[in-house]
C-alpha cells in the first residue's frame, strides 16, 4: 500500500511565512526611504528653476540678489516643496506637508540649500569671479541619506 502524500507539510508553510516577514522587514523601510529621497529630488527641481534666474541677474548685475523677488524666481510651491526663498544668492527650499513630517520623524532637518560656487577653485565667495557651480552639501539640513547623490 503506497499512500501518496499531498500539500505541504506545517513546517514548509511556517518556513516560508518565515522568509516572506524578514524580506519585508528588510524591504519596507529600504521602499520608504527611496521614496522620501524621490520627494527630496522635487525640492531639487524647484530650486533648478532659480539656479538660472540667480544666475543670469548675478552675471548681468555683479551682485548676488539680495531677495526672491530681485531674482525673478516663481513663488508656486508643490505637494512636498515651498517656493525658493533666496538670500544674497543662497536658494533655500523647504520642505512641506507629508515629507516635512517624514524628514522630521527621521531625525533630519528640513531645509535644501544651494549655495553658487565662483571662481576657480569654486569657492562660495562670488566676487566679480562667475558662478561655475553650485553646491547643495555646504548649508542644507537635510540628512544625506535622502539627498540626491551630487549633494551627498
Amino acid at each position: 500500500m503506497n499512500k501518496k502524500m499531498r500539500g505541504f507539510t506545517l513546517i514548509e508553510l511556517m518556513m516560508v511565512v518565515a522568509i516572506i516577514g524578514i524580506l519585508a522587514a528588510i524591504a519596507i523601510p529600504a521602499y520608504q526611504e527611496y521614496t522620501m529621497r524621490a520627494k527630496v529630488t522635487e525640492m531639487v527641481n524647484m530650486a533648478g528653476v532659480c539656479k538660472t534666474s540667480v544666475a543670469e541677474y548675478y552675471q548681468a548685475n555683479s551682485a548676488m540678489p539680495a531677495s526672491t523677488a530681485e531674482a525673478g524666481c516663481p513663488n508656486t510651491q508643490t505637494a512636498h516643496a515651498k517656493a525658493p526663498v533666496i538670500v544674497n544668492g543662497v536658494i533655500d527650499v523647504q520642505a512641506d506637508g507629508g515629507l516635512r513630517t517624514q524628514l522630521t520623524a527621521s531625525g533630519s532637518g528640513t531645509s535644501l540649500m544651494f549655495t553658487p560656487m565662483c571662481g576657480s577653485p569654486a569657492t562660495p565667495t562670488c566676487t566679480g569671479a562667475t558662478i561655475t557651480a553650485w553646491d547643495c552639501k555646504v548649508a542644507s539640513t537635510i540628512s544625506p541619506r535622502f539627498l540626491p547623490i551630487e549633494c551627498r
